[in-house]
């Protein structure tokens, strides 16, 4: 085989040429290209490096919201068991006053009532006891019994006032069963001493006076019977009772 160095030389010339038209015409706008799309890759991956910082950021940031939420709910239901503890505390004071209240009223009431009866049943062994003492003393209106009464009534007006006693012109004796004539002109005799010899006397009769008389004249009213003191009796029985 023989070589033809002239052909060689041109294919070498020609291999040469077709080096430095693909370096000058491909293969530097390709690198160019493929730098450039390095770069936008290498940017891209910087950008999605920076978008997942930021998604790892804003994670973060939801985490930590979470957190302060569940902080937060706690905080609320710590407060509110808090506020119905108090609550409850409160209604079960407000209930134990109110149950206090109510007892104290409820004793309150119940003296009352005791106090009420024990009033009612002390007023009503009183008037027993003036009525029992009133029939007993309806038996004895013996002479001896109107003269006592009499006499007391001339000394309980003996004590009365001069000036009281002259404007008497005129004196009524009640007594509690019509008096026989000597003991009406006795009785007669005994207060126009008191009064002067003008005094007009007149007598009545009062059964519930039980006993004892009654003399009453102008601006004077004496009494000296079984029935005044029975009623001082009955007040005295029952002045002191228990409101």
């Amino acid at each position: 085989m023989r070589i033809d160095f002239w052909t060689l030389a041109l294919q070498t010339v020609n291999v040469l040429i077709l080096i430095w038209l693909l370096r000058k015409f491909f293969w530097r706008p390709v690198a160019a290209v493929i730098a450039q799309r390095r770069a936008a890759a290498q940017e891209m991956l910087a950008q999605a490096g920076q978008a997942r910082q930021a998604a790892e950021a804003e994670r973060a940031g939801i985490a930590q919201t979470r957190a302060g939420f569940a902080q937060e709910r706690a905080a609320i239901l710590a407060a509110a068991q808090e506020d119905a503890a108090k609550l409850k505390a409160a209604s079960e004071a407000a209930s134990a006053m109110a149950a206090q209240k109510l007892e104290a009223e409820t004793r309150e009431r119940l003296a009352a009532e005791q106090r009420e009866a024990g009033a009612k049943l002390q007023t009503q062994a009183a008037e027993l006891a003036v009525r029992i003492a009133g029939k007993l003393v309806s038996r004895f209106d013996a002479p001896a019994i109107r003269a006592a009464f009499l006499d007391g009534a001339l000394a309980e007006l003996a004590a009365q006032p001069e000036a009281l006693r002259q404007d008497v012109a005129e004196l009524t004796v009640t007594s509690p069963a019509p008096l026989p004539p000597e003991e009406q002109q006795e009785a007669t005799s005994r207060l126009t001493a008191s009064f002067g010899p003008a005094l007009k006397v007149t007598f009545q009769v009062d059964a519930a006076l039980l006993a004892g008389v009654e003399l009453q004249g102008g601006h004077l009213h004496l009494t000296n019977s079984w029935r005044a003191d029975l009623a001082r009796i009955r007040e005295e029985l029952t002045h002191d009772q228990p409101g």
